[in-house]
């Protein structure tokens, strides 16, 4: 059913956190349940709470190097095939991971940022998370925390004591501006243009898709209730039941690492017999 609604093409894609989990990092409300064990960072105490902004870096800069290593999954593969095949028009993702385009989706709105950015609150300056991650190799020489489990916001678990001493560097453009990682936390508002982009894409579809998302809180779930509105299909995959089921067409509950791939391949062996080419 779903290789059929998809078959018409213009397809936009949301995704969430559930989309990464089987590159090693966790969503906040499925079956890894980060949310259960981790309170992100809120935009208020990042901003006003020197010492809190210290211990983020701290677990951040561990959080990096996890996230470095995540690679694509057969979920993201198979969103950036269907793309090739010119089924799915856009891509808005509520992950800050970059891993739709590391597996290669073209055209892929961040809802919620990356973490592969860093800006100055002070400035408005904007630098490679790389260039950040090298300046803080060398202010904390002797740094060694470690963790196992990165969580989405690219955050880890560690203990005060091994967050004492840390050194936090600031903003080379404007001499010790704040820095912070260009996504969207809690307790922040999304860019009205960015929404207004996303609401766009919605809008000129024919299909919404919702991979990997609980749509518990509102930021993505607008986005589902919009299609709605229009009477544009919704169809979710998903591990679980999400806030937006009974709005959506068709509702898949299952991982999507398995239920992504055999997608392409009925999607491929409808083209097949429909005597469509091969994707360029």
């Amino acid at each position: 059913m779903l290789a059929k609604l998809l078959a018409a093409g213009e397809v936009v894609v949301l995704s969430g956190a559930g989309l990464s989990t089987e590159s090693g990092i966790p969503d906040y409300r499925g079956p890894s349940g980060a949310s259960r064990r981790h309170t992100p960072m809120t935009y208020q105490t990042f901003v006003g709470d020197p010492a809190a902004r210290r211990r983020y870096w701290a677990r951040s800069y561990v959080g990096w190097r996890a996230m470095t290593r995540a690679t694509p999954n057969s979920g993201h593969h198979a969103v950036a095939h269907l793309q090739r095949l010119g089924l799915v028009a856009g891509v808005v993702t509520q992950n800050v991971d970059g891993l739709h385009q590391a597996g290669g989706a073209r055209a892929v709105v961040e809802l919620h940022g990356s973490l592969h950015h860093v800006i100055c609150l002070d400035c408005g300056d904007s630098s490679p998370r790389e260039e950040l991650d090298q300046r803080l190799t060398r202010a904390n020489p002797y740094f060694g925390a470690r963790a196992t489990t990165v969580n989405p916001d690219g955050d880890v678990e560690l203990g005060d004591e091994e967050v004492d001493g840390f050194q936090v560097v600031g903003c080379r453009a404007c001499d010790g501006g704040v820095l912070k990682p260009d996504v969207v936390f809690f307790g922040e508002t999304v860019p009205a243009e960015r929404v207004r982009e996303c609401f766009a894409l919605v809008e000129r579809a024919r299909l919404l898709l919702v991979l990997g998302s609980s749509l518990t809180v509102m930021s993505g779930r607008r986005f589902v209730l919009h299609a709605a509105k229009l009477g544009i299909p919704v169809a979710i995959v998903n591990q679980g039941p999400t806030r937006g089921d009974k709005y959506a067409a068709l509702a898949v509950d299952a991982p999507l690492g398995t239920a992504l791939p055999e997608l392409v391949r009925l999607v491929d062996t409808r083209a097949a017999a429909a005597g469509s080419p091969e994707p360029m």
